[in-house]
C-alpha cells in the first residue's frame, strides 16, 4: 500500500519535530514547514492526503490556509492552536475543519484521530460494488453509505467533509424531527458548550450549495430560533 503523504505547518519547532517524528514512526511520508504558505505552495503542486494547520503562524494564518485548500480539495484537515477560545474553534469548524486540538495535546490522541480519518479516506476511494441496504442512509434523491462513507445525488458522488457527511448522516437519522444547534454542536463536533451558532450555520451553507450544485431535491429547511430540519420537494420531482 502506498504511504500517506501527510503535510504540517506549525511554527515552533520543538511541536513540529515532535509530530513529524511520531508521524513518521507510523510510517507516513510527512513533510513539515514552517509557514501555512509554503505548504499550501507545495500542496497546489502536489496534495496531500491530510493537513496539520497551527492556526497562529508568520505570514498567512491556519484559518486562510484552510480556506485556500478547502476551495480546492476535501483532504481532511486539523487545527492546532494555543488558544483555547470559543471564537477560535467555531472559526475552524465553520471553515471546514475536520478536527481541533488545544496545545498542550497529547501526540497520541492526535495519531489516533489521523488513523480513523486516513480509514475514514480509504473507506470513500472504494466503490458502490459491496453496498448493502443495511449501510445506507435514503433520503429523497440522497444516499449515504455510511460503510465506504459516500454520499450521491441520483448516483452522483458529492464531495464531502468528513464533518459534512456526519452532519448529513445525523439529519437523515433524524429526519422525522427538527434538530437543534445545541444537539448538533455535541453530536456532531463533540462541543458541549453555549456558543453561537456560526459553526452549524456555516457547515449548512456548505451542504446547502453542494446539493443544489448536485440537482438535489433535498433541501436543509431553517427552523427559526432552534435548528434545521430536512424536507424533500416531492411535487417539484412528480411534475418533472
Amino acid at each position: 500500500m502506498q504511504q500517506k503523504k501527510i503535510y504540517l505547518a506549525e511554527d515552533e519547532y520543538n511541536i513540529r519535530h515532535l509530530i513529524t517524528s511520531f508521524l513518521k514512526k507510523e510510517g507516513y511520508d510527512v513533510a513539515d514547514f514552517e509557514t501555512g504558505d509554503a505548504l499550501l505552495e507545495q500542496f497546489e503542486k502536489i496534495p496531500a492526503d491530510l493537513v496539520i494547520l497551527d492556526v497562529m503562524m508568520p505570514g498567512s494564518s491556519g484559518f486562510i490556509i484552510c480556506t485556500k485548500i478547502r476551495a480546492i480539495s476535501n483532504v481532511p484537515i486539523i487545527f492546532l492552536t494555543a488558544r483555547d477560545s470559543d471564537e477560535d474553534f467555531i472559526s475552524g469548524i465553520s471553515l471546514g475543519s475536520d478536527a481541533y486540538f488545544t496545545k498542550p495535546f497529547s501526540p497520541v490522541k492526535l495519531m489516533m484521530q489521523i488513523k480513523a480519518m486516513l480509514r475514514r479516506e480509504d473507506m470513500r476511494n472504494d466503490n458502490f460494488e459491496q453496498e448493502s441496504s443495511e449501510n445506507l442512509l435514503v433520503f429523497g434523491d440522497l444516499k449515504l453509505d455510511t460503510f465506504y462513507l459516500e454520499a450521491s445525488v441520483n448516483k452522483i458522488k458529492l464531495k464531502l467533509t468528513s464533518t459534512e457527511f456526519s452532519f448529513l448522516s445525523f439529519l437523515i437519522t433524524n429526519q422525522f424531527r427538527a434538530v437543534s444547534r445545541d444537539e448538533l454542536l455535541t453530536k456532531i463536533w463533540g462541543y458541549e458548550a453555549m456558543i453561537e451558532t456560526r459553526a452549524t450555520d456555516d457547515t449548512v451553507k456548505r451542504l446547502r450549495k453542494k446539493l443544489i450544485d448536485a440537482n438535489s431535491l433535498v433541501q436543509i429547511e431553517t427552523i427559526r430560533g432552534f435548528g434545521f430540519k430536512l424536507a424533500y420537494l416531492e411535487e417539484f420531482h412528480e411534475n418533472k
